[in-house]
C-alpha cells in the first residue's frame, strides 16, 4: 500500500492531481436550520424522508433507487423530482464543515454523487462549469447537461463552449439548481449507467481530463451496487493506483470492490482528515 499523509492528500488536491469524489458522509454534519434534523443523504435516510418518516417494505428499504422506482410507479416521476427539489432547495441547511475544508483546498475538478447544493454553494461566487447527469431524455443521445456559471447566474452551454480554465463540478446524480434534474429511480439508473458505459453520459472534455487522474473517495461507503457501478465508469482511465478511499472499518465487500477498482483504503473517517488539517498537523 502507498502510505500518504493527510497533508499529502490535500496537496495533491490543490495541484489538481487528486480528484475528490464525494459521498453522503460529506454532509453528515448538516442540519435543517429550523428543525435541527439531519440532512437526508444516504439511502435509508432518503427513503424515510420520501415516505414521510415511515419505513417501506424491506425489499424497498434496501436501496433508494428501488424505493424511488416504487414511488414513481405509484405517484409519477414528478413526485420523486419534486421531493428531491423541495428537500434540498426548499429548506435552509447549515453549511458542511467538510465542504468548507474542500473549497479551502481549491480543487479544480470535483465529483459529487449527492443531490444537495452544498458543493455549488461553496462555489457560489466562483465561475465554474457544472456537469449534471440526466436520464430518459427524448431527442438527445447524451445523458448530461452543461452549464457555465459566471459568478452570478448559470447559462446552459454546448461542449464547444466549455472554458478549460474553470473548475469543474460534476454532479452525476443531479441537483435542483439551476433547474431540477435528477438520477433517482431504478429506471433512471438503468438508462444513465447504460449510456455511461457507452460513453454518452460524460462530455468529451471530461473524458480527456480524467485520463491518468487519481481519486480520493470521501464520505462514500461502497456497499451498494449502483454506486459501485457509477464509480467504476466515471473513473475509467485512471492512473495506477486509481486513488484512495477514506473508509473506517471497511467491510469485506468494500475491500474487494476497492481492490478490483485499484483504490487503496485508508482506514479513517473524513472527519479525521478535516480535523487534522485544521490543527495544521499532517
Amino acid at each position: 500500500m502507498t502510505e500518504l499523509s493527510f497533508s499529502e492528500l490535500e496537496e495533491r488536491i490543490r495541484q489538481g492531481r487528486l480528484v475528490p469524489y464525494l459521498g453522503p458522509g460529506m454532509v453528515a454534519d448538516v442540519v435543517d436550520v429550523i428543525s435541527g434534523a439531519p440532512m437526508p443523504a444516504d439511502s435509508e435516510s432518503l427513503i424515510l424522508a420520501m415516505n414521510g418518516g415511515r419505513p417501506m417494505a424491506p425489499r424497498l428499504m434496501y436501496e433508494f433507487p428501488r424505493a424511488a422506482m416504487n414511488m414513481e410507479l405509484k405517484k409519477g416521476r414528478s413526485f420523486v423530482n419534486r421531493f428531491l427539489s423541495e428537500l434540498y432547495a426548499g429548506r435552509q441547511w447549515t453549511r458542511s464543515r467538510m465542504h468548507e475544508w474542500l473549497f479551502a483546498n481549491n480543487p479544480s475538478y470535483v465529483i459529487d454523487i449527492n443531490r444537495d447544493l452544498q458543493l455549488q454553494e461553496s462555489f457560489a461566487s466562483t465561475p465554474h462549469t457544472l456537469v449534471r447527469g440526466v436520464a430518459r431524455l427524448g431527442g438527445s443521445d447524451y445523458r448530461f447537461r452543461l452549464d457555465h456559471f459566471d459568478g452570478e447566474t448559470y447559462r446552459e452551454i454546448g461542449q464547444e463552449e466549455v472554458d478549460a480554465e474553470l473548475p469543474v463540478l460534476f454532479k452525476p446524480m443531479g441537483t435542483p439548481m439551476p433547474d431540477a434534474a435528477f438520477i433517482a429511480s431504478d429506471a433512471d439508473y438503468v438508462d444513465y449507467i447504460t449510456e455511461l458505459m457507452g460513453g454518452f453520459a460524460i462530455p468529451a472534455f471530461l473524458k480527456q481530463l480524467r485520463v491518468g487522474k487519481q481519486y480520493l473517495l470521501l464520505g462514500l461507503r461502497l456497499t451498494r451496487d449502483t454506486e459501485r457501478m457509477v464509480l467504476a465508469d466515471i473513473i475509467y482511465g485512471a492512473a495506477k493506483p486509481a486513488g484512495w478511499a477514506l473508509i473506517p472499518n471497511p467491510t469485506p465487500k468494500e475491500r474487494r470492490s476497492c481492490r478490483r477498482l485499484g483504490i487503496e483504503i485508508i482506514e479513517a473517517d473524513i472527519r479525521d482528515l478535516v480535523s487534522t488539517s485544521q490543527r495544521g498537523v499532517a
